[in-house]
């Protein structure tokens, strides 16, 4: 297993979207709930266009991805996912480590990071802190998603 880490262009749009549905569901979320996400969830080539978004590709197919998006603050990390076969490998860490090199060579000096609530424990491991809430509802539920950031 040789991972590579490269700039996503925007014909992998439907790859980073089967990675983020298959990623999503992992977490067991009601089909109602995936069904209103979809619009999010769904990465266009657009999007790639205009987010900076790299992909890891083991034996030519990309398994994870990430993006990021800037603000007035700074960038935040817009998405992280990787294919649940391969989610405990180490490559969500390559990947975080990568977008924090990213990070820094755009001068950024910090990354924020609004976290699905079922990741805010990797990215306390990727040494991020929880500076915040986000409360949302979903399809008439409550949904607390944790508000995180690395000083870089």
């Amino acid at each position: 297993m040789n991972p590579i880490i490269t700039r996503a262009l925007p014909e992998h749009s439907q790859f980073l979207t089967e990675i983020t549905i298959a990623a999503k569901r992992h977490w067991n979320y009601p089909e109602t709930w995936m069904q209103l996400w979809l619009p999010a969830l769904t990465i266009s080539p657009e999007y790639i266009s205009t987010h900076e978004t790299w992909m890891l590709v083991l034996d030519g197919n990309p398994v994870a991805y990430y993006s990021l998006g800037e603000t007035t603050e700074g960038l935040w990390l817009d998405n992280l996912w990787v294919l649940p076969e391969f989610m405990g490998m180490g490559l969500g860490r390559q990947l975080f480590e990568h977008a924090l090199g990213q990070s820094r060579q755009q001068g950024a000096s910090i990354l924020t990071i609004e976290a699905d609530p079922n990741a805010e424990s990797f990215y306390e491991r990727m040494g991020a802190r929880k500076i915040g809430e986000h409360h949302g509802e979903v399809d008439g539920q409550p949904r607390i998603l944790p508000v995180m950031e690395v000083i870089l």
